[in-house]
């Protein structure tokens, strides 16, 4: 059963993060990490080699998450390494080992990476994906049409970037998503509310939020050189306002890590006051330590729902409220 389809279906306040499986053949220093953010956050993505970094697979991130006990994976999936068949064997091979949170995105291209060579796939894209996954949950049958027994549960969650240009259509690619399955979505980091707040909006008018839950992304900018970094564009997906930046080179070197956690604070209070937003995802891997922190800052006090032993009552308290009914 997913805790986090309860507590979204409950209308909580909910709050994801994510955790990079390491580059080795050990997950004991990503559970290291995931234990820092027990008791804060109800659910961490399990990244499908970031970046385009070889990294450990992320269904055996998820697993040693699972097993651990500390707190619920996410795993996400990318269509830029694997054709329909190997997605299509994966998400029956997650939903064997019981993990049904997973999230779809389309990946980026292998020349950010760490072998630029390596020959893209994409198959399928992130939103085909989404609706090949509620396929084989919903009609119990692969895209080739033979039947599976028995099918998969599934919680299926979209990635999107409200700010990417043209902004005027990314509503509408959203709503795309939610149609093909997604029944939750993280967001971009958000660094302009008045431009994520219209998205949003958008979103509403269009029948999507009655489907899909919605989580804004919240990162911390730590230091100059992630400003420079971030800014620079080499972050498929990324774009800081001018604002922000002025605001973060406004200070001393050595201050922008603390002004960084400010802004972020401030932007996870902002967006609580959106209708239609239900949480945020911390985009904060590697920062695990200073989340606790950075929550409070932003009126956020949770030491709360998962402490060892209580992950069961909380699920039976709640079940039966998924939007899908599985």
């Amino acid at each position: 059963m997913s805790l986090l389809r309860d507590r979204l279906a409950a209308g909580e306040f909910t709050i994801t993060a994510e955790l990079s499986p390491p580059r080795g053949a050990s997950a004991a220093a990503m559970l290291g990490r995931a234990e820092l953010l027990r008791g804060w956050v109800d659910a961490v993505n399990i990244t499908d080699n970031q970046g385009s970094h070889v990294r450990l697979a992320s269904w055996a991130g998820a697993v040693a998450v699972q097993q651990s006990g500390v707190i619920e994976p996410i795993m996400q999936m990318t269509c830029r390494d694997r054709n329909r068949i190997a997605l299509q064997s994966d998400l029956l091979g997650a939903g064997a080992l019981g993990i049904e949170n997973l999230l779809f995105m389309s990946g980026d291209h292998p020349k950010f990476g760490d072998h630029p060579g390596a020959k893209p796939v994409f198959d399928m894209d992130s939103t085909q994906l989404t609706w090949t996954a509620r396929t084989l949950r919903d009609e119990a049958k692969l895209l080739s049409g033979k039947e599976l027994n028995p099918a998969p549960r599934f919680f299926l969650g979209a990635v999107e970037n409200p700010f990417a240009p043209p902004v005027e259509y990314r509503a509408r690619r959203a709503a795309k998503k939610i149609a093909a399955g997604a029944q939750f979505m993280q967001t971009q980091y958000v660094f302009d509310i008045d431009v994520f707040t219209r998205w949003v909006t958008e979103l509403g008018e269009l029948g999507a939020l009655d489907r899909c839950a919605v989580l804004a992304g919240v990162g911390v900018i730590r230091s100059a050189r992630m400003l420079d970094f971030l800014a620079s564009g080499k972050v498929p997906g990324v774009q800081i306002p001018e604002p922000v930046i002025r605001r973060l080179r406004g200070v001393p070197p050595d201050d922008v890590g603390a002004e960084g956690a400010r802004l972020a604070a401030e932007v996870i209070a902002a967006v609580r006051q959106i209708p239609g937003v239900v949480g945020v995802h911390l985009l904060t891997a590697g920062y695990e330590k200073q989340t606790p922190e950075l929550l409070r800052m932003a009126g956020v006090d949770r030491t709360r729902y998962f402490p060892a032993g209580t992950n069961q009552p909380a699920a039976a308290a709640l079940a039966g409220k998924s939007p899908d009914g599985h």
